[in-house]
């Protein structure tokens, strides 16, 4: 394992903290960030300076996602709202379309591969799926969180299923075509967490990742999970779901369900959780985070997938193997934490470019977004 002490290369261009950022698959060194500052800036990191800000929204823009598959169109959440923009009319900059389903704020959109839905998880511990291609929403999916839904991603190799994690400490596979889920993993519970000394802060779900299809080589049929006790979990969700099918007794509930048969549903699949599938805990024992973890994601540079990359509360940037992580299991292993980023702030979002060098992007809580290079 080896520390990057190498000064990182500055985009400035935000006027407050930079909330999160994109990086583009077609275009390598395109890169869009937002900010608290309600602005996109645009950059090309082949030029020095940035290419465009351009002001989307009154409050702070939370998430942002290209459209799969047509990278001119871009999602912006701000507050409630989600709007869309084609790239290539900055001058104009209308919105192509606005959503205005979520009742809360939203944390993160995210679009499914095959650019037919977007997923809107909020403050309110909903999950919107919504159909870009009718313009309509599709579908609410509720009462799989008690608190705050922070992330959602979809399982590309499941087109009907999505993933949401949570200030309630919960993991949810959902099948958002039925609007229920299939299986709720409780990191609140003592036999879900791999290290309970870890630090004092709970297990909260503040980012999840998924591969994309093209990883699944180098990655497995995984989720990864950055949590506010500094754990990043790697899950199996094969594994996760192939156990609940087996130990499920309870059939189907119809019609509308009350709250409490809710709860019972929710209890039934917490106990199947202490079984567990194949879990790999990269805690402090094997070099990860003393602070929360606060997002996660995969390469897109060299061979993708091969690299993790995690960042948190501790001011470190994390480059872990996923070579390594085959046949996940709970066993320790100490070398597949390659590099340690070390940051003065706290790491808010980062993302990862398809290029050689300049491919890791990070927004701190800092007005200045730091790029690296990963070799």
């Amino acid at each position: 394992m080896t520390e990057a002490e190498a000064k990182p290369r500055r985009l400035r261009g935000h006027k407050a903290t930079a909330t999160c950022c994109i990086a583009s698959r077609d275009r390598p060194g395109f890169v869009a960030t937002a900010g608290e500052d309600g602005c996109i800036c645009w950059f090309d990191l082949r030029s020095k300076d940035v290419q465009l800000v351009t002001d989307v929204g009154n409050g702070p823009v939370t998430s942002l996602c290209f459209k799969s598959g047509n990278e001119d169109i871009i999602y912006v959440s701000s507050g409630k709202e989600v709007k869309s923009f084609d790239v290539h009319m900055p001058a104009s900059w209308r919105p192509l379309e606005s959503y205005n389903y979520n009742k809360e704020e939203i944390n993160q959109i995210v679009c499914n591969p095959k650019s037919s839905f977007l997923a809107c998880a909020d403050d309110g511990g909903d999950v919107k799926i919504i159909d870009i291609r009718q313009h309509c929403l599709y579908k609410t999916l509720r009462a799989g969180h008690s608190s705050i839904c922070s992330s959602v991603q979809f399982i590309p190799w499941k087109p009907w299923e999505v993933i949401s994690g949570g200030l309630d400490s919960k993991l949810v596979m959902w099948d958002f075509s039925k609007g229920r889920p299939n299986k709720i993993v409780n990191f609140g519970l003592p036999e879900n967490n791999g290290n309970a000394g870890q630090c004092y802060n709970p297990a909260f779900v503040h980012a999840i990742a998924i591969p994309d299809a093209e990883m699944l080589d180098k990655t497995n049929k995984i989720c990864v999970v950055a949590k506010g006790d500094g754990v990043v979990d790697v899950i199996n969700i094969e594994s996760e779901l192939n156990i609940s099918r087996s130990k499920s007794t309870t059939k189907p509930l119809k019609g509308s369900q009350s709250t409490s048969k809710v709860n019972i549903r929710d209890a039934e699949m917490e106990i199947l959780d202490q079984s567990g599938g194949k879990r790999l805990h990269l805690d402090y024992s094997v070099g990860g985070h003393t602070a929360a973890a606060s997002c996660v994601a995969f390469s897109m540079f060299g061979e993708r997938g091969k690299y993790l990359i995690s960042g948190g509360n501790d001011k470190l940037v994390k480059v872990w193997d996923c070579s390594r992580f085959q046949g996940v299991q709970t066993s320790i292993n100490n070398d597949r934490l390659i590099k340690n980023i070390n940051l003065n702030k706290k790491v808010n979002w980062l993302c990862t470019t398809p290029t050689e060098s300049e491919n890791l992007v990070v927004c701190d809580t800092s007005k200045v977004v730091k790029v690296y290079s990963i070799s």
